[in-house]
């Protein structure tokens, strides 16, 4: 991994009674995002304090890449379309690697 490579930390708030639901979405998201060029990986973590708490962990080989992934028909149909309307809230952070 280089300089160029761009990380994203998802955290995101399920409302309640939802969690199935977008779990077996981001389960497809999961899948076909590690299927695109320029994706190093794709992680869905769940919190221990808080069962309705995800994480994404996201690695992409440039910010071309992540653009790519953002354009892509399974996250506009899937996350943008879908999940985001079952989530309380929903912040992201976009890193790259310093060592």
């Amino acid at each position: 991994m280089d300089q160029n490579t761009v990380f994203v930390h998802a955290k995101w708030q399920v409302k309640e009674g939802k969690l199935d639901t977008v779990l077996q979405l981001m389960k497809e998201v999961g899948e076909r995002s590690t299927q695109e060029e320029g994706n190093l990986f794709y992680k869905l973590h769940q919190s221990q304090e808080s069962q309705n708490m995800i994480i994404l962990y996201e690695g992409y080989i440039n910010a071309d890449a992540l653009e790519t992934h953002r354009n892509s028909e399974h996250f506009k149909n899937i996350v943008l379309e879908q999940v985001v309307q079952l989530l309380e809230n929903r912040e992201v952070i976009l890193m790259n690697r310093l060592f």
